[in-house]
């Protein structure tokens, strides 16, 4: 039987934050995925959120591995 993975998000921020810790994570060959909801809205005309609705995501399979990137990601930048 098959497991699929699924998408954990890992961090919300702004759009700064959350790109430094994306390439944290790629470079630690972990693939990430970003979702914008103030982008969202801004093609309808009226942004969906504030700059600080950024989402980064992982697959489930790369949490464990993921977890003291972000932990020191956070200590580091004091969040």
């Amino acid at each position: 039987m098959e497991t699929k993975s699924e998408l954990v998000r890992v961090f919300a921020g702004s759009e700064i934050t959350v790109n430094l810790l994306q390439y944290e994570l790629e470079n630690e060959g972990i693939l990430t995925s970003v979702i914008n909801n103030n982008d969202v809205g801004t093609s309808f005309g009226a942004p969906a959120g504030t700059p600080y609705t950024v989402d980064l995501y992982i697959l489930d399979t790369d949490l464990e591995k993921a977890d003291p990137i972000v932990k020191e990601y956070l200590k580091t930048n004091k969040m």
